[in-house]
């Protein structure tokens, strides 16, 4: 479909690009911190990961230097502790995660056909709080304060007790800063591939990649925030002595385990996920052929994601749970393998049955396919309780961490930053330096860690600084310490191979590979807008189908090559099936993000210096960068210099009741859940479980102010509700009087909940159950009063003209917030103050 002005303009592509390049260009020197475009950002997610991957690749080469041989000094215990713990933390939180979101920013919109990720601001604030988490968590290494409690954090070894010093305040803070970066990207990405999709691409006609990052990303919004939670609540008792996870007070270390394990495993699909995605793209490429049983792979992929939540028991099989808990998640950390096979047998299909051409990036597919197989089977192994019982703590552990972590993940990531280079730079990789870096890799990494697991089974235990001499280890430590080094000259090679190859790389003609996907029609290096008109795809092989579609996108021969307005567009389509509903128009570069993550990294900063009140401060702070973001938004002459499209064109989002803030909110509102239901299992766990729980006789909370408060916020809901069905039937006569209205009810939710917690005298320092409390009602006042003033800014926001019968959105988004706080307040007001009264303690 052409509108007249495409007509208009179609002869003369060149000023396409120039006009398209004006909106949507990045600015140059200090003004380059404001860049939100998800190319630039993805590339730096991926450089500053591959910083952390080399400061985490360092510390696992003095650990093997320690292990080479026995009763070695070459570094103290606690060094080698704070050493170990570093190594497992930055690749794990700083390289993993971080790179292969960075590789997902780089590609999802270039693949689905979008210019951009939906929420480019979103993106921008999750680098500079991966950025700023990452330099305070490494810092602590400078000034020898680096967390020594292991990777995981288990308590009480972290607790003040064991860990008195700063190092497990960095982790924990730092941890938490990051995470945050993960979330942001998660919802990003969600979003992103729900409702940017170029027009005509259904669900089922979406690139596996973007199944896998879908999935990837949905799984981040619901596993990270345990261990979110899990942090505050360590660093609280850190802090201030809640005694969340001492026995003596009514806590137990074992929920630090449930609620870091609840994360940890889900993470390890989240890791492979889209490294598996790597795979399932570049298989089909070099077999020259679709891949074998698309629809297998998507079911594996959504098993895949359901399986493992229900697996984190996995890692604690020797604590003493109870026998019919082990037989369960024994049995479900074996089902895990079938989806897992599934892919496997659907990549061998498809090489079997097309013809493979061995290039370099296929090379590294190769032995990701051999390593991870073997991965997989120990795996097996360690779900079978009683072999996990005699292996757990050992090095055999270890070994089957890095089969399934490197293998399953690194090996694919080289392939895919092989394949990926020519789109990145123009320029094709050194097949004689590749091949030189691969071997040298596969045999370095096999000689570590295949022999690692001989010394588990001899009996060697993990995170042991040194041992004696005459154990029957010192052959093989010996071997995997130099088979380690073979390993960093392998990645040394791929990396000085990346580097030259920017400057000496041979140019790449366009599609180098002749592969399927929409992100070979750009140009190489890509644009800032990607696509000069966004292309009409019914097909899972656009380029195989339509070779001629990267001319005639150029061209400007397809949807929204209408730069006149001055708008950065794309399209936003249906969920299901990417039908265009309306038109999405993006914010441009802003220094909030910067503003924001810098003010959030002081309070980090404050935290750890135990300045509490300059903490304080740069909350506020950071709180009113956040809203003043919040306030370009919408129809604010900013974010949409001008209303009209052009004929035939659908309206702009704002313009409608489904713009992406509505999905970014959901999907937000589902992280928020999960961490929400975290505290509740939580507080249930150490009600049932803890030996030294102490409930009082009579609740502390008074049952009358906590339900008036309830019944405050569901009126203050239903009048919400009320003013957006208005909206939708584009009434909007006392719009800004209701929306103020439903804050009044808000605040009187806040008033009341904020005096029955005053009125409590709760004790959280003493016992648990108080600071459990204390908890979950700085929640809900958090929460009561995040919505009274997000909805006090909308009344005034209709005051100025930008929300209205116009504009109906934004009070859509708000009562979200609002329908998601009348569901937890009742449930916490049920858990913690009517239930008690009905069962007892």
């Amino acid at each position: 479909m052409k509108s007249v002005n495409q007509e208009a303009i179609e002869h003369d592509p060149q000023q396409l690009h120039e006009d398209l390049h004006a909106i949507w260009g990045n600015p140059k020197g200090l003004r380059s911190l404001t860049i939100v475009n998800h190319t630039t950002l993805g590339l730096r997610f991926m450089v500053t990961g591959m910083v952390f991957f080399l400061i985490g690749g360092i510390l696992a080469m003095l650990v093997r230097t320690q292990l080479a041989m026995p009763d070695q000094d070459f570094m103290s215990p606690d060094i080698y502790n704070q050493v170990t713990t570093m190594h497992g933390t930055v690749m794990m939180f700083l390289f993993a995660i971080p790179m292969l979101e960075g590789l997902a920013i780089y590609l999802i919109p270039k693949m689905i056909g979008a210019r951009d990720l939906v929420c480019p601001r979103l993106t921008s604030l999750g680098y500079f709080c991966y950025l700023f988490g990452g330099i305070i968590l490494t810092s602590s290494l400078i000034i020898e304060m680096a967390p020594s409690s292991g990777w995981f954090m288990y308590t009480p070894l972290s607790s003040k007790e064991f860990a008195p010093d700063l190092g497990s305040d960095f982790w924990l803070l730092g941890i938490t800063f990051v995470e945050i970066s993960a979330v942001s990207a998660g919802v990003e990405l969600v979003v992103s591939i729900l409702r940017t999709r170029t027009q005509g691409m259904a669900l089922h006609k979406m690139p596996l990649f973007a199944w896998y990052i879908l999935a990837m990303a949905l799984m981040i919004v619901v596993g990270f925030p345990p261990l979110i939670l899990g942090s505050i609540l360590l660093e609280l008792e850190r802090a201030v002595g809640m005694p969340f996870f001492q026995i003596a007070g009514g806590g137990d270390p074992l929920l630090w385990q449930h609620l870091f394990w609840l994360f940890g495993h889900p993470e390890v699909y989240i890791i492979f996920l889209p490294a598996a995605g790597i795979v399932s793209t570049l298989i089909p490429v070099f077999a020259g052929r679709p891949i074998v049983g698309y629809g297998w792979v998507v079911a594996a992929i959504t098993i895949m994601g359901f399986i493992s939540f229900g697996l984190w028991v996995h890692h604690m099989f020797t604590v003493g749970i109870p026998q019919l808990a082990q037989a369960f998640f024994s049995a479900a950390s074996m089902l895990v393998a079938v989806p897992t096979a599934i892919q496997v047998f659907v990549w061998l299909a498809t090489l079997w049955l097309g013809k493979p051409k061995m290039k370099l990036p296929m090379l590294w597919v190769m032995g990701f396919l051999i390593i991870f197989v073997c991965g997989g089977l120990t795996g097996v192994m360690l779900a079978l309780v009683p072999f996990n019982w005699q292996v757990h703590d050992t090095h055999f552990v270890v070994a089957h961490m890095h089969y399934v972590l490197v293998g399953g993940m690194f090996f694919p990531l080289i392939a895919g930053l092989y394949y990926w280079l020519p789109l990145f730079s123009g320029r094709m990789p050194s097949e004689n330096l590749g091949r030189w870096g691969f071997w040298l890799t596969f045999l370095g990494f096999n000689g570590t860690f295949l022999i690692m697991h001989w010394t588990g089974l001899l009996g060697m235990p993990r995170r042991v600084y040194t041992y004696e001499a005459g154990s029957g280890w010192e052959i093989y430590n010996l071997l995997s310490s130099v088979s380690s080094f073979v390993l960093s000259a392998g990645i040394a090679m791929v990396l000085l191979d990346i580097a030259l190859h920017f400057r000496f790389g041979k140019p790449a003609k366009h599609n180098p590979w002749n592969a399927d996907t929409l992100e070979w029609a750009n140009t190489m290096p890509p644009s800032a807008y990607n696509f000069v008109s966004l292309p009409n795809v019914e097909s899972r092989h656009p380029l195989w189908d339509d070779p001629s579609l990267p001319r005639t996108m150029a061209e400007g021969k397809h949807g929204l090559a209408v730069p006149s307005h001055g708008r950065r567009e794309m399209w936003g389509t249906d969920p299901i099936t990417g039908k265009v509903r309306e038109i999405i128009h993006l914010p441009g570069n802003s220094w909030w993000p910067l503003f924001a993550a810098a003010a959030l990294a002081v309070v980090c900063i404050s935290l750890l210096t135990r300045v509490y009140a300059l903490a304080g401060i740069f909350v506020v702070i950071a709180g009113i960068f956040l809203l003043r973001w919040s306030w370009e938004n919408g129809v604010h002459p900013n974010a949409a210099p001008e209303a009209g499209v052009a004929p035939g064109d659908p309206p702009l989002h704002s313009r409608t009741m489904d713009g992406p803030g509505l999905w970014a909110m959901a999907v937000f509102l589902i992280a928020n859940g999960s961490f929400f239901l975290s505290y509740l299992f939580g507080w249930f766990y150490l009600w049932t479980v803890s030996p030294e729980w102490q409930m009082p006789d009579t609740s502390p909370l008074s049952l009358m102010a906590m339900v008036v408060a309830g019944l405050a916020i569901l009126a203050g809901s239903l009048v919400i509700e009320k003013l957006v069905r208005g909206l939708r039937q584009q009434h909007d006569r006392g719009l800004g009087a209701g929306l103020y209205l439903s804050g009044a009810f808000g605040a009187i939710q806040v008033a009341l909940t904020g005096w029955a917690f005053f009125n409590a005298e709760l004790s959280p320092t003493q016992t648990t159950h108080d600071a459990v409390m204390l908890v979950g009602l700085v929640y809900a006042l958090f929460h009561g009063g995040l919505a009274v003033i997000l909805t006090v800014l909308q009344g005034l926001r209709v005051g100025y003209g930008y929300v209205g019968a116009h504009a109906p959105f934004e009070p859509a988004v708000v009562a979200l917030l609002w329908r998601y706080n009348v569901v937890t307040f009742w449930l916490l007001v049920g858990a913690l103050a009517i239930l008690p009264r009905v069962i007892g303690g």
